[in-house]
């Protein structure tokens, strides 16, 4: 089965802080705790889930390669994630996270620190969105600057952000006291049980808006069409993709933008096929042109171009052109154009034609003399 992406599981954009991080898989772990959620499978495998992807994006060195490689660089490299089995090796390793000596002491009564005491910091971090960016061949080998209209999530002007009518401002939850969750406590005669929820009247932020601005109706942002500006490297290949970071939706009420992923799609090209950054032409000469040599003009990405052809050149041979494919992505210089030596064989002749050709094929440079291999083998058969 496919892994979701590890932002996806702790529902936050790509370039939240570590803070954020721990916040939302806090969160999460509660909500799925096997204490709350007695011979729960599923409620089970989310925990894991969310525990193997905070694991990695806490850690500095695993979440720079997995933005750049995904899941695949993970499993490629020494960075790999724990996979967690056993619900006792997430407790131990995530002990620091929320005070004590247990991950979950404190919301299952044994830390000292109240949540009340918590301040959250009021906007929630927007989503990013996903674009799939159509290029052709002569763009990709030179690289690009493309517009494109897409409709997102922008800062509202008429609040500049915050929510709040102009004159106004936001305020502490006055039913979670700041901390974005409500805690209830109740007693059985199989012990005290907590239950902690996501506060409604402040939707877990913490804050809320007074007096809420008419244009976005307190939600800080308006939903709208907007140019976007793609600047596409050269060198870039069929689904390859680019993180533009803060161009994605604005985030609720002042909360950071979300990012666009740019993913690339290669238009097949009229004439070149791609091989990494290498481009296949084929070439369609006459025999003529074969058998005498010819100066012929070839099509590139940079216009025509003159190529010699040798006497004698066989169909299907490969000749290179050098720096005459795509700018490498990382580096310096380009790859080659490879041209491939075809013999365009006519379909029809008139009969001028065709008593000509009869003639020439008696010819002993045409008509060719068999090879010693090969009179060997008639001469085996007695032919």
């Amino acid at each position: 089965m496919t892994k979701r992406d590890y932002y996806e599981i702790l529902g936050v954009n790509r370039n939240a802080s570590k803070d954020d991080l721990k916040k939302a898989y806090r969160k999460l772990a509660m909500e799925h705790h096997p204490d709350r959620n007695p011979n729960n499978k599923e409620a089970e495998e989310k925990f894991k889930e969310a525990a193997e992807a905070y694991e990695v994006l806490s850690n500095d060195d695993k979440k720079a390669r997995y933005d750049r490689f995904g899941h695949e660089g993970m499993r490629s490299s020494g960075y790999s994630s724990p996979g967690f089995t056993d619900i006792n090796d997430i407790f131990s390793h995530f002990s620091d996270i929320f005070g004590g000596g247990s991950i979950f002491d404190d919301f299952f009564g044994g830390s000292s620190r109240g949540r009340g005491q918590r301040r959250r910091t009021i906007g929630t971090p927007g989503s990013d969105l996903r674009v799939t960016l159509k290029l052709t061949l002569d763009e990709i080998a030179k690289g690009a600057t493309k517009k494109i209209k897409i409709k997102k999530h922008v800062k509202c002007d008429q609040c500049n952000g915050s929510g709040a009518e102009s004159g106004t401002s936001t305020k502490t939850c006055p039913v979670c006291q700041g901390s974005g969750e409500v805690k209830t406590v109740s007693r059985s005669v199989f012990g005290q049980f907590v239950n902690i929820t996501t506060c409604s009247n402040c939707s877990g932020e913490g804050a809320v808006v007074d007096k809420p601005c008419k244009k976005c109706m307190g939600d800080g942002r308006v939903y709208e069409e907007t140019t976007v500006k793609i600047n596409v490297p050269a060198g870039v290949h069929e689904g390859s993709y680019m993180t533009m970071r803060g161009e994605g939706n604005f985030g609720k009420r002042g909360g950071p933008s979300g990012d666009i992923i740019v993913i690339f799609q290669e238009i097949p090209h009229e004439f070149f096929r791609r091989e990494e950054d290498d481009i296949i032409y084929d070439l369609f000469i006459s025999y003529p042109e074969a058998v005498l040599g010819a100066d012929v003009d070839v099509p590139t990405l940079n216009g025509r171009a003159r190529l010699k052809i040798d006497p004698g050149t066989a169909s299907g041979k490969l000749l290179r052109m050098r720096d005459k494919g795509i700018k490498h992505l990382n580096s310096s210089g380009y790859g080659d154009q490879i041209v491939r030596v075809n013999i365009d064989i006519p379909k029809r002749v008139n009969s001028k034609e065709k008593e000509l050709l009869k003639e020439l094929s008696e010819m002993p440079n045409i008509k060719g003399n068999p090879s010693s291999d090969e009179k060997n083998f008639f001469k085996r058969f007695g032919l």
